[in-house]
């Protein structure tokens, strides 16, 4: 039985007070968090990301100071295409090899 299993099968026998110290163990556990922001090391360098994207968050940052519009972000999972394979950048003179 894994932790958060047991928990879930003794949550039902604590009274209302028990589940509010409870919360509040957890709440302080996470009050360093950001939702919808992780790091995952291997993942651009463990640098904060948008959660389920690759998409650090100094880039966003940094793209709000520059003055760039709030669009909404792509989906979670979206790629940007191969630049190769759409004749982009690749087939300028500083990508040739």
């Amino acid at each position: 039985m894994t932790t958060l299993q047991e928990i879930e099968r003794l949550l039902p026998a604590l009274t209302r007070a028990e589940k509010a110290r409870l919360l509040q163990h957890v709440v302080q556990d996470l009050g360093d968090a950001f939702p919808g922001i992780e790091s995952t090391p291997g993942v651009c360098g463990g640098q904060p990301c948008i959660v389920r994207t690759r998409l650090p968050v100094w880039v966003l940052e940094q793209a709000r100071r520059l003055g760039t519009s709030e669009r909404p972000l792509p989906p979670p999972g979206h790629r940007a295409p191969d630049p190769r394979q759409r004749g982009g950048l690749a087939d300028g003179p500083l990508l040739r090899q």
